[in-house]
């Protein structure tokens, strides 16, 4: 019998105890698709900028993957933020549009929640946003003081969705009295029902609104009663912000949690464990499209506000919104009840 000689034997088992090398991000996207998950129905800020994102974002990331938007609407995105924390592949190859209410929701401990929104992983913040509520041209109510002397009929999503909490938190902490039918399964349900006479106004993002319905404002279809987000857009004076009107600090307080989403914004995110390499990779691929002038020149052709964050800062947000005291938690809860 013949044996290796020892030198053999001790490089074999060198060899064998070498880590092995993790196979290069463009090679493993080569010639891959990418599902980019949208929580919301076709129609709208969410749908508006998933589909956009995914149209361009495919050019930046290293093997230049296929990008397919996919629709999973339910519960206002908690459906889908559900899924990609608890049942979506781990290889980087499922990423998403995350609701802004993701970490509100869970810092409230809302029914419905499966998601820890800092076990995520956040690749960046396309844009923040500003949403508005308003009514159509045919209803008596055309300011927010109108909404606080009788009853106007609002459209809502689901009692997650911003299109009720929003205008719960008015009635309750501003005076407002606006009656919300809510069910409608998108913003685009929620227009021909106001059209139709069935509600008088919807909720909405200012820069899906302006894409989508510019020949509203054009025509002054609309009356824009209130805008939502910690800084007031330009775009919109005369406009109350919700978070100034509530009728004690306490309450402001609250409708500034609220809206702390609003910051939030547009925000892309994978599930966990997605190894670093790649969360790396299309952290640098959206940040790149997103100071990109060929595409910033594309996203004001298509009226798609752009304003980017990193990562790593939305994840610095997310701690922030989900550290808050418990007593202001408890005034947020009952709130919008």
């Amino acid at each position: 019998m013949r044996y290796c000689s020892l030198p053999i034997v001790v490089a074999a088992a060198t060899l064998l105890a070498q880590p092995v090398a993790a196979q290069p991000v463009d090679d493993f996207y080569r010639g891959k698709t990418i599902n980019f998950y949208i929580g919301n129905t076709v129609g709208g800020g969410y749908d508006l900028y998933g589909r956009f994102i995914a149209m361009h974002l495919g050019r930046y990331v290293p093997g230049k993957p296929n990008i397919v938007p996919v629709n999973m609407p339910g519960a206002g995105g908690l459906t889908m933020a559900g899924w990609l924390y608890r049942n979506a592949p781990r290889d980087g190859t499922a990423i998403a549009i995350a609701s802004q209410v993701l970490p509100i929701e869970q810092a409230l401990g809302t029914a419905g929640v499966q998601y820890d929104a800092r076990r995520l992983l956040w690749i960046g913040r396309a844009a923040p946003v500003v949403e508005v509520s308003y009514t159509w041209h045919t209803s008596q109510t055309r300011t927010l003081a109108d909404a606080r002397k009788h009853d106007t009929v609002m459209g809502g999503i689901n009692p997650t969705s911003n299109t009720v909490t929003y205008l719960r938190l008015l009635n309750s902490l501003a005076g407002t009295r606006f009656r919300i039918i809510s069910g409608y399964p998108g913003t685009t349900e929620m227009h021909i029902a106001m059209e139709r006479g069935e509600t008088e106004g919807a909720t909405k993002t200012w820069e899906a609104f302006k894409a989508d319905n510019g020949d509203w404002l054009r025509d002054k279809k609309v009356n824009m009663l209130v805008q939502y987000a910690l800084t007031a857009s330009l775009e919109l004076p005369g406009v109350p912000l919700m978070s100034d009107l509530g009728r004690s600090e306490d309450d402001r307080q609250v409708l500034r949690f609220y809206t702390a989403g609003n910051e939030l914004g547009r925000a892309i995110v994978t599930a966990p464990d997605v190894p670093p390499e790649r969360l790396a990779a299309l952290r640098t691929a959206l940040m790149t499209m997103l100071r990109d002038p060929e595409f910033l020149a594309e996203a004001k052709k298509r009226k798609v506000e752009i304003g980017p964050m990193p990562g790593q800062d939305v994840h610095k947000l997310i701690d922030g919104i989900l550290n808050v005291p418990p007593a202001l938690i408890a005034a947020a809860k009952k709130a919008r009840e």
